[in-house]
């Protein structure tokens, strides 16, 4: 899926030296290189202030304190994301609010989220938390029209869309607060957890940055309960050379993602994509392409798929030494740990589809475009 040997082999003497530099410094903890790293953050993002914390679920839970979000609120986001979008909501007191996805992007849909204010729901909504799933940004437009319209925070759970833009700008920016993750999987990853918080009021960022230092500003002086939430040093120093990279990496992966639609279609396996519902896309076709919003710079953090007869491709893939994923198998209403939330199977149709069906393939930077034909062919052999 994923051969950071190769991205490590490229950078490998920048990343010893920014060790190196950390070690000599003996400064391990809210040091310059997170200073310099969260600037560096801020320019390339173009939000107002960037905070630094241990991982991206912690970004979440900051970043939605930021906008106010506390116990007794709502906040609604999708059920097709891994739990800590829904976990970060839990924990700020509020409770999470489901809609369903876009069946052609499979992010959170804007039509869905108005049908629920339409429904009564609002009175304790506090924000609109769609998530910039695979590595394209939601439908940001009609977000912000919505989050004007009935007084709410857009926060933006861009975890996995460091870099990837929504009309000229980039993921971080779109929002009142954004959250990050550095997790090493991620197109700008750390060796380690790790994570950051943008904005765009830089005065709420002084109270973020206490938030995750204990609640202090001031050595042993605590103005509010907070938490132990900091990106050290070493983290920060490794993702300043990876952030000098970013760019050039998300170029390739967008190039790698078209060329995986070359072969696709010259394969005769694919299915354009369509409106209309998953299971009518995937009668004429065993693989269909998910769509790229017009709006949208998608930076394919994954590369996925709907695929037919899924579970059976992936064994014979993984017998091929092709390795798959599925994000996410179980969406989250149907989350053991969620029941309370009360939803059941059929509340969110697109999403259960979805889950049914999605693949990811793989794909880094340092793929090959013999690797990637090796990888549709060994699909078009399953299905022949």
């Amino acid at each position: 899926m994923l051969d950071l040997q190769r991205q490590y082999a490229a950078i490998r003497p920048q990343v010893l030296a920014a060790v190196e530099r950390v070690c000599a410094s003996q400064r391990f903890i809210l040091g310059e290189e997170l200073t310099a790293f969260e600037g560096e953050v801020t320019a390339f993002t173009g939000a107002a202030a960037t905070v630094g914390c241990a991982s991206g679920t912690d970004a979440l839970w900051l970043a939605l304190l930021a906008v106010g979000v506390g116990p007794g609120d709502e906040v609604i986001t999708t059920p097709l994301t891994f739990i800590a979008t829904v976990s970060a909501i839990v924990r700020t007191g509020a409770r999470p609010v489901l809609a369903d996805i876009d069946p052609a992007t499979l992010n959170l849909s804007p039509e869905q989220v108005e049908r629920l204010l339409a429904e009564g729901h609002g009175t304790r909504l506090k924000a609109i938390l769609p998530v910039h799933l695979y590595g394209q940004c939601a439908d940001m437009d009609s977000f912000e029209r919505l989050a004007r319209e009935h007084h709410l925070a857009v926060v933006e759970d861009a975890a996995q869309a460091f870099g990837a833009g929504w009309r000229g700008r980039r993921a971080g920016s779109l929002g009142a607060a954004a959250a990050f993750s550095f997790y090493p999987t991620k197109s700008l990853g750390g060796y380690g957890d790790g994570g950051c918080v943008t904005l765009q009021d830089a005065a709420l960022a002084e109270r973020l940055r206490a938030l995750r230092h204990h609640g202090s500003r001031e050595r042993y002086y605590h103005d509010q309960l907070g938490w132990n939430s900091r990106l050290d040093e070493l983290q920060a120093a490794i993702l300043r050379v990876k952030l000098a990279c970013v760019e050039e990496w998300n170029t390739r992966r967008g190039e790698r993602a078209r060329f995986y639609h070359r072969l696709f279609e010259q394969a005769g396996l694919a299915a354009a994509p369509a409106a209309s519902g998953a299971a009518a896309r995937l009668e004429g076709h065993p693989i269909e392409l998910l769509e790229t919003a017009a709006q949208a710079r998608h930076i394919y953090h994954q590369y996925a798929v709907r695929a037919s007869r899924r579970e059976k491709l992936r064994q014979f893939l993984g017998e091929r030494g092709i390795a798959t994923e599925v994000y996410y198998p179980v969406p989250l209403h149907l989350q053991q740990a969620l029941t309370y939330l009360g939803y059941r199977p059929g509340d969110f149709p697109e999403a259960e589809r979805a889950a049914d069906h999605l693949l990811a393939l793989p794909i880094f930077p340092e793929i090959t475009q013999d690797e990637q034909q090796r990888v549709v062919d060994s699909i078009a052999a399953f299905y022949s």
